[in-house]
């Protein structure tokens, strides 16, 4: 690829692009000055706009001007590792090694460019120990497990740069918190060590680049850029609006109606990538598609988190190869896998963010000068307004930010124990190289004696049992000894805990993917479920293996995964506000809200449609039932936890039984008596004082924190999920992480796990800082009280929700068509208090 000796790296370079047909873009030569002038930094720009080559091309470019003489590269004597790449995701360095070869090749340098995951062979991974390649790309996992072996870190301190690619999805998570300890290890061995982030669609960008080359790089006056590439590429949005959309929708009623619209669109592209929310969303989706259209049976394809690896990886070659023509995934695809041929994205259902919508979006076109396409799908007529939203916040530059988490203690200890492994700490140093990163710059000396005394003498509760002395002070050094411990810690590294799986095989032995343990530990031998895109039977259940066979028919049932319900961004909560206000002002911009007005007109005859600065409650009494609707338009996690606290405080002075039900715009309380809501207001409802106490009286919060102390217990080291082939069963590990609780609760209540358990659930379950913002603005906000004599559009939804507790799914299906039926009916004529 070079031309001559004479050719400069810079000429090199531009022929590469040119070879490709490109040219470089300003900030790609932006991000190579800042490179070779030694600065750190951010990249932040839109999904397929060449990040990649940005980053990867600074070190290049700079072993080019230090190794100017080609007669002396030697292919068989590569150079010692210089590069780290750090991708989130195992699945993607196949991808990445792909891409980042290319260059490689094509300038005919001499590195060794090699992966490290959980995927690699182990003798791949025993050859790196003795010695690592020129550039090495890894996991966070990985990366901490290399850390843990003494002879890797003269290797590690020679390291020049590390590259950390998609660090939005690692920012604001345990992951993200595992790579900044260990960026900050690494800048430990080398100072003058260049870091770099690779982002998209993020929000928070100042605070995503101090966490990424931590706090002493930027108040040491270190150079550190923050450089914007293209934040928007050409965009174009459409939705598929029913022929006919229902003034009383509700939660999935459109869904697979929808399926010859779709078809018809996947019919006029080459290919597609159609996103769900959930992997079970996904599983229906692939069977409806291959029902109205046979002729595409292998042509389309399934893709999600829960299938077995050599699955996923058919599918991907089949995209790249062109061979397939739409495949259903989840967010396994969001993310790097290169895709050029894909024409179009569609989504299914609200993808409950802006910045999501864009991620998603850019999978397709997915070249800088390509326009990314993509068709929205509603599940439901009021999905329409999120998208209408959602395409104001993009306008506006409103994307998401990712919030992140201040010191997890069950983190700092796994890392704690993983340099012990390394060679071992002094107290002093490596507290002062942890408060160097941005997690822990408040990382106070009482919570670092007592992480210490956690790891050595397994805190207060634990000195009796040897085993949790994991850590030894040997002449003021910390190190760990016992072989057990090391090969334990090393088989447990990582902040990943999901629910126990189990692996799903046919009797022949070819395994299909996992389905969770809590799933598949309720069906019957002979029940029939959809995975994999398969009719499936249950023919038994044999260690940690549900072995199955091909069935036909209809399916009893889909399996539901944990972690599926995607929250509803507080950004495009305000934005849906925002639409709904517009719509009450009589203002309908685009084809969503314009096809929603025959809805939103009878919402304001029977109702009012709330103003951003009012909130909505409607009172029903229907069925000899009395129904309190709320609409805060604040996300379904927010609804649930304020409508456990409102009826918390109500029953404190009425007693009645209240039940409750949520979707993303409202929350519906039910009770036998009438509730006085004036009163109730009046009496506090509303108020943010004693919001904590509260929360956790209203929902059961010692049970939940027990669920999220059994993660904190396995993060840092008190339990583990057994060995290879292995695994421990759900239940015993929530049995073990449970009694752990409960000693810690009688005898140790200052434990700081147990605090940072309740801590989570506040945060993450319930979402408290948002309803605590939720609550300041409803403090604000006029209060709008109405007794419309039908139920109105806004409040249907939440009824068909409350009624799926207690009918089936058929016959509620036949009772809402009736319900529908006669509100329809009702909604042609006009009734007495109907607004005019």
């Amino acid at each position: 690829m070079l031309k001559s000796e004479n050719e400069t790296p810079s000429r090199a370079v531009d022929r590469y692009f040119a070879s490709l047909g490109w040219k470089p873009f300003r900030f790609q030569r932006s991000v190579w000055r800042a490179y070779q002038q030694g600065a750190s930094g951010l990249l932040h720009s839109a999904t397929g706009t060449g990040k990649t080559l940005a980053v990867w091309l600074g070190p290049i470019l700079k072993w080019l001007r230090e190794n100017p003489d080609r007669s002396k590269w030697n292919p068989k004597r590569p150079p010692p590792l210089k590069v780290i790449w750090i991708t989130p995701l195992r699945a993607l360095a196949g991808d990445t090694e792909s891409s980042l070869r290319s260059p490689l090749e094509a300038m005919e340098i001499p590195w060794r460019l090699e992966s490290r995951t959980g995927d690699s062979k182990a003798s791949v991974k025993a050859r790196q120990l003795k010695r690592l390649p020129t550039a090495l790309i890894t996991t966070p996992e990985s990366l901490s497990l290399m850390l843990t072996h003494e002879k890797l870190l003269e290797q590690l301190a020679g390291v020049e740069a590390v590259i950390v690619d998609e660090w939005h999805e690692l920012l604001g998570t345990k992951r993200g918190i595992q790579t900044e300890l260990a960026l900050a290890r690494l800048r430990r061995l080398n100072p003058a060590i260049r870091s770099w982030g690779v982002s998209a669609t993020l929000g928070n960008l100042d605070q995503a680049r101090e966490s990424l080359v931590g706090v002493e790089s930027v108040e040491s006056g270190r150079d550190v850029r923050l450089v914007q590439g293209y934040k928007r590429k050409r965009l174009k949005l459409q939705s598929l609006i029913p022929d006919r959309i229902d003034r009383f929708p509700w939660s999935g009623h459109i869904g697979t109606k929808m399926v010859p619209q779709v078809a018809e669109l996947v019919d006029g592209v080459n290919s597609v990538l159609i996103f769900a929310n959930t992997r079970s969303q996904t599983e229906i989706w692939y069977q409806q598609l291959l029902a109205q259209r046979p002729d595409w049976a292998g042509r389309i394809a399934l893709h999600h988190g829960s299938l077995d690896r050599s699955v996923r990886r058919w599918v991907e070659d089949g995209l790249r190869g062109g061979s397939l023509r739409a495949v259903v995934c989840t967010s396994s695809l969001d993310l790097g896998v290169d895709f050029t041929a894909v024409d179009l994205v569609i989504q299914i259902g609200s993808p409950k963010g802006a910045a999501r919508l864009l991620q998603r979006a850019g999978r397709s076109g997915h070249q800088p000068d390509a326009e990314s396409r993509l068709a929205f799908v509603p599940t439901n007529a009021i999905e329409l307004i999120e998208l209408a939203a959602a395409q104001d916040a993009i306008k506006k530059g409103h994307l998401e930010a990712r919030p992140l988490i201040n010191k997890p203690l069950d983190v700092l200890a796994q890392h704690v124990v993983t340099i012990a492994i390394g060679g071992g700490f002094r107290s002093e140093a490596l507290l002062n190289e942890i408060r160097s990163s941005y997690a822990y710059q408040s990382l106070s000396d009482d919570e670092w004696r007592w992480v210490l005394d956690f790891v050595v003498h397994g805190g207060s509760s634990l000195t009796a049992y040897p085993e949790y002395h994991r850590v030894k002070l040997v002449e003021g050094r910390y190190q760990v000894t016992e072989r057990r411990t090391i090969t334990t810690h090393r088989m447990n590294i990582g902040t990943i805990v999901s629910d126990a799986s189990m692996t799903v095989k046919y009797l022949k032995g070819t395994t299909l993917g996992t389905a969770e343990e809590s799933f598949l530990s309720k069906l019957e031998p002979g029940d029939k479920f959809l995975f994999a895109g398969r009719l499936l039977s249950l023919v038994r259940i044999k260690d940690n293996a549900a072995y199955v066979k091909r069935a036909t028919g209809t399916p009893d049932t889909v399996p539901r995964w944990m972690g599926g319900r995607i929250p509803l961004s507080s950004e495009l909560s305000a934005a849906l506000r925002g639409k709904i206000a517009e719509a009450a002002a009589g203002v309908l911009i685009g084809n969503e809200m314009k096809s929603l007005k025959n809805l939103l007109t009878l919402q304001q005859r029977w109702s009012v449609l709330p103003k951003q600065d009012e909130l909505l409650i409607e009172r029903i009494r229907s069925r000899g039932r009395y129904q309190l609707f709320l609409f805060p338009f604040e996300g379904r996690l927010v609804h649930e936890g304020l409508a456990a606290l409102f009826a918390y405080r109500i029953s404190r002075y009425q007693k009645t039984t209240l039940t409750m039900a949520c979707n993303d715009y409202g929350l519906v309380l039910e009770s036998p008596h009438e509730v006085d809501v004036e009163e109730a207001i009046e009496r506090g409802m509303f108020s943010t004082e004693e919001l904590v106490g509260d929360l956790y009286s209203s929902m059961n919060a010692t049970e939940m924190a027990k669920r999220q102390f059994r993660q904190i217990a396995r993060v840092a080291g008190l339990i583990h999920p057994g060995y290879p082939g292995q695994p421990k069963k759900a239940s015993h590990l929530q049995a073990s992480s449970n009694l752990f609780f409960d000693v810690f609760h009688e005898y140790d209540p200052d434990n700081l796990l147990l605090q940072q358990s309740r801590r989570e659930v506040l945060q993450f379950q319930l979402e408290a800082n948002r309803m605590l913002a939720a609550l300041d603005r409803i403090g604000e906000s006029r209060v709008l009280i109405q007794a419309p004599r039908k139920m109105t559009p806004l409040a249907f939804p939440l009824l068909v929700d409350k009624l799926r507790e207690r009918v089936s799914s058929e016959s509620l299906r036949d009772r809402v068509a009736r319900m529908q039926a006669e509100l329809e009916k009702a909604a042609d004529r006009r009734l007495p208090g109907d607004q005019e």
